[in-house]
């Protein structure tokens, strides 16, 4: 025996589902509504008392994107129905929101359909989901940038030791005045292996934690010099550049020069950009404080033809460029991305093809203000008292001659190692005032020589110098900050060192 359901119970059902319901007619432009229920009502913000006929979540007004419109109705049309479909909508205070739509639909005519559909508001849960995706791919980058930075942990050491070599011999020849026919080959040689060892640093900036210099900075202070920078270099000139700066930002702990490097990037970037458009543009530069996220923001903006959408999830990959072969290396961003991080920051972009992108490079406002000192401290004298002693231990000939040369050059007296074992014979039968050491050598290495060392002679990190090519994310690098040792990367000037050992000598 089945008992038939009232019509009135029905109608309580259809007033109380925590679901929206709409039935209406639904055409190419024009909709009308036979029956909504509450839950519709609030999800769209209409008055609870509204009449049914004003509920019109069809219209061609309420939809973000006409074509999303167009391409609902035609599946309605040709399958009867659709299930789950996502539908960005717009609300009564016209806010958009995220609707999931299953509905049926009868043919009336003129492209006309009956439909009975059941919608469910999904905004909050469409935020989870992009938020978890944000996380994955934020997770991603670290795990790209970790696994490469492996990589240029070794290909740095090797490249650093050839170039320390040359960046030496060639400082030294410099110092031994030469023909005027010799000079200029010369000079090029110096030069050419100066910029290898940016780029070999540049590689290296995502590759580990580096020793930056962090002062209390104007970030308006850095983004004007940078173009003013710009104003001297081959800027195309149809390009205009406008500057929207805050008044009064609050000071960002940072190395001054990483964040130029960014923004220099970024500038560039836009600069190409709009050249790869119509040719003419503006590049809007601006800063302000977002007191939500407790940072000081830069922003650069341009009007040129925008990112491609295939590109868009890439634009952080090392190695990946949009720029023709020969016009990018595909590592200014990643290293930009990677020195952000690094400051406890965030490069973010937004790109619409055909409407321009803009870079936004979020940096902490908080934390502890150094005062800037103008006064700089004086250099000392390149000259040191007769007899002191120096060992240098180099398993690089080359190189290890020429840093043995111009200490010699400042007044010590050098003896030569070529690897650690031979540096613990050396100590043996002589005291030396310093030791400059490699730290990557055969048979006994810096490491080696340091515990072997330190137990008869405990001040030895006082007057020890370690040099090396990279030390990113390995046993080294934990060493050198429990040791307390000084260390001067490779590539290096030969003058630098040269300081830094006398400074050693206290």
């Amino acid at each position: 025996m089945h008992a038939a359901l009232a019509p009135d119970a029905f109608a309580r059902l259809f007033e109380a589902l925590g679901e929206g319901v709409y039935i209406g007619l639904v055409g190419r432009q024009e909709t009308a509504t036979l029956a909504a229920n509450p839950r519709l009502r609030r999800i769209f913000g209409w008055p609870a008392d509204a009449p049914d006929a004003d509920v019109r979540p069809f219209d061609p007004r309420r939809f973000v994107d006409e074509l999303a419109r167009h391409e609902f109705l035609t599946e309605l049309r040709g399958a009867g129905a659709v299930e789950s479909r996502l539908l960005r909508l717009r609300r009564v205070d016209d806010s958009a929101i995220w609707v999931e739509v299953t509905a049926r639909a009868d043919g009336v005519s003129d492209g006309t359909v009956r439909v009975e559909a059941v919608m469910r508001d999904v905004t909050e849960r469409r935020k989870r989901e992009d938020a978890a995706r944000d996380l994955q791919h934020q997770l991603s980058q670290a795990e790209k940038l970790a696994a490469l930075g492996q990589t240029m942990s070794g290909v740095a050491h090797e490249l650093n030791n050839p170039l320390a070599t040359i960046l030496a011999c060639a400082e030294r020849l410099t110092g031994r005045g030469v023909d005027a026919e010799t000079r200029p080959d010369l000079d090029a040689i110096h030069n050419a292996a100066e910029r290898a060892a940016r780029i070999v640093r540049s590689l290296q900036t995502f590759a580990r934690k580096r020793h930056t210099t962090r002062t209390s900075v104007d970030l308006n202070h850095v983004i004007r010099d940078t173009l003013a920078l710009r104003a001297f270099d081959d800027r195309p000139k149809d390009v205009r550049i406008d500057e929207a700066l805050a008044e009064a930002l609050p000071s960002v702990f940072v190395d001054r020069h990483q964040i130029q490097q960014i923004l220099l990037n970024l500038i560039l970037n836009a600069e190409q950009a709009i050249a790869e458009g119509p040719g003419r543009g503006t590049l809007v530069v601006r800063s302000y404080q977002d007191a939500g996220r407790d940072a000081v923001v830069i922003e650069v903006q341009d009007d040129g033809p925008g990112i491609p959408l295939e590109a868009q999830a890439k634009i952080f990959d090392p190695f990946f460029t949009t720029k023709p072969v020969g016009k990018g290396t595909g590592l200014g961003l990643t290293v930009a991305y990677a020195i952000a991080e690094e400051h406890g920051g965030e490069l973010t972009f937004v790109s619409e093809p055909g409407r321009g992108t803009c870079f936004s490079l979020a940096l902490p406002a908080s934390g502890s203000r150094v005062r800037l000192h103008d006064a700089k401290v004086a250099e000392p004298a390149l000259t040191v008292a007769r007899g002191t002693r120096a060992l240098v231990i180099e398993d690089e000939d080359a190189l290890g001659d020429a840093v043995a040369a111009a200490l010699a050059d400042a007044g010590f007296t050098v003896d030569r190692a070529r690897d650690g074992r031979e540096g613990l014979a050396r100590l043996r039968g002589r005291h030396y005032d310093v030791i400059i050491c490699d730290l990557k050598m055969p048979h006994v290495d810096g490491m080696t020589f340091f515990r072997t060392v330190a137990p008869r002679m405990p001040n030895i990190s006082r007057r020890l110098i370690f040099v090396t090519g990279d030390v990113a994310g390995t046993e080294a690098e934990r060493f050198l900050e429990e040791s307390g040792c000084r260390w001067v990367p490779k590539p290096f000037r030969l003058r630098d060192l040269v300081r830094a050992t006398i400074e050693t000598l206290g």
